[in-house]
């Protein structure tokens, strides 16, 4: 097994080809249990890389590895399941199912993964409720409708979905960017301390230059796509 849980080399995208490339990137790689924070500006392609890396969209040309599968070889129906098993994914808007609880939304992957399920120690519910606690949620409202909850709890739900049946590499997009810094960085350590008990890698997406501290490595976009302009 390589050391690197993502590998991409001579990747070219472009969403049209009239348009020009989005992203040209000869080498980029992500250690296993590495901390990579990924900044750049709105509109740079930080959310094409990271559709790329999650297989919801294939590239042009050039190779994607990700826990040693080329996605790009791979056809729709088994890109959902690599992603189902093999990704944890927070997204900016958090998207719970706001009529599920916490525990409900937490322990979606495990519906539609095997390998999330068979990964978990113990009973599901179980777990998940740990993922809850440990990421400060208290057990008084983890049955409560997911609606319900603060914009800095959603958040934490949302990782503790991500998190649960130790994926290999949870991939963050702008997921504080609603929240103030104390809470922001407060939302990284907790993250990072369940990431590093399962040797999970995090790739973490912002335009938070303030946040990058907090991470392996801090790493601009621009510094590994060729395209001047998107």
């Amino acid at each position: 097994m390589s050391d690197n849980v993502v590998e991409v080399r001579n990747l070219e995208f472009a969403w049209q080809a009239k348009l020009g490339n989005v992203l040209s990137i000869p080498t980029f790689d992500l250690a296993r249990g590495e901390r990579c924070f990924l900044r750049g500006p709105s509109g740079t392609g930080k959310t094409t890389l990271l559709s790329l890396l999650g297989g919801m969209v294939v590239p042009d040309s050039g190779t994607i590895s990700v826990d040693g599968i080329d996605v790009g070889q791979l056809n729709g129906p088994r890109r959902d399941r690599f992603r189902a098993d093999r990704i944890g994914y927070i997204f900016q808007m958090f998207n719970l199912i706001p009529y599920l609880s916490p525990l409900q939304n937490v322990l979606l992957p495990c519906r539609f993964s095997s390998q999330r399920l068979a990964r978990i120690d113990g009973e599901p519910a179980a777990e998940a409720s740990r993922l809850l606690s440990q990421l400060g949620l208290s057990t008084d409202i983890i049955h409560r409708r997911a609606a319900a909850l603060s914009v800095g709890q959603q958040q934490r739900v949302a990782a503790a979905r991500a998190l649960i049946g130790k994926p290999a590499i949870v991939i963050a997009d702008e997921p504080t960017s609603s929240l103030d810094s104390d809470a922001r960085g407060s939302f990284i350590e907790l993250l990072f301390d369940e990431c590093q008990r399962n040797g999970t890698s995090v790739l973490f997406v912002s335009h938070d230059q303030a946040l990058a501290s907090h991470f392996d490595r801090s790493l601009d976009l621009a510094e590994i796509n060729q395209v001047v302009s998107a």
